[in-house]
């Protein structure tokens, strides 16, 4: 029995030092954002395990508390931003010297709020300042990266963002909105611009691209670019399949900077082969 127990237990060591070897060494993909990241089994580590560096969590203010979830009846007292994502981090970047991946690729964490701006984003900023050390900060006027940049979506408190001359949050724009995309809006406030794939683009993967579409891609990234801003675009096709990849291909190939998907394998397998 007791050369049973050592045996065992040598075993968990050699799987727990192989399993951390392989967190540690896996490729990071600047590209990939899990949406809905805290649908999968294990929220932020499977993203992570497969090289994200961009994940998006829905939040809502219930009692002072910011649960996460898609809606209302997903919510449970225990999985709140901190137990899911802000302690999850802070212990990964204190483990990996101050980044999230050792190589130093650049780490978003999309917050979506899903109702009540300004309250949820008022508690979100006190939560968020818990972490001094985690966040890319604002202070009057200046940038100040860190290994995570927070980016607040959904329902967006814009002037309040605005009025903080110090704040640990960025604000998520609309490529249809004129104030939010391209040179004369403030990347040091929006420096992701995101929008409806459905709503600017007529073409699912299916067929050629028209390349009146393909133009209109390459002018938008182009145009934020320029303004030092990052695109991404939610409800492209997601379903596994040709459509799918040519879709990304395209999005690729344009320089979008954030490719959305639930398909944590599926993205990762398309970036790291190509």
């Amino acid at each position: 029995m007791r050369v049973l127990t050592v045996v065992l237990s040598v075993f968990a060591l050699v799987f727990s030092v192989s399993t951390v070897a392989s967190a540690t060494q896996v490729r990071p993909l600047p590209q990939a954002h899990a949406h809905n990241d805290y649908e999968h089994t294990r929220p932020l580590y499977d993203a992570l395990d497969h090289g994200f560096a961009s994940v998006e969590a829905d939040i809502y203010l219930v009692d002072g508390q910011l649960l996460v979830g898609h809606d209302p009846e997903d919510l449970r007292p225990e999985r709140t931003l901190q137990s899911l994502y802000l302690e999850p981090l802070r212990k990964r970047v204190l483990a990996n010297h101050g980044k999230v991946y050792r190589g130093g690729v650049e780490f978003q964490l999309l917050i979506d709020i899903k109702t009540n701006g300004v309250a949820a984003y008022t508690q979100l900023d006190k939560v968020l300042r818990q972490y001094p050390f985690l966040f890319t900060r604002y202070v009057n006027g200046f940038v100040l990266p860190g290994p995570v940049t927070a980016v607040i979506s959904g329902d967006r408190p814009r002037a309040l963002l605005e009025s903080q001359r110090h704040r640990v949050a960025f604000y998520d724009g609309r490529i249809v909105d004129p104030a939010d995309l391209g040179p004369g809006t403030d990347a040091r406030l929006t420096p992701l611009v995101s929008d409806n794939w459905t709503k600017l683009f007529t073409w699912t993967g299916v067929g050629e691209f028209p390349g009146v579409e393909r133009d209109r891609l390459k002018q938008i990234v182009s145009t934020a670019h320029k303004a030092k801003q990052r695109v991404r675009f939610w409800a492209t096709p997601d379903v596994a399949g040709p459509a799918r990849e040519a879709v990304w291909l395209e999005l690729r190939k344009a320089g979008v900077d954030h490719i959305n998907t639930d398909d944590l394998a599926g993205l990762q397998v398309f970036l790291t082969r190509r």
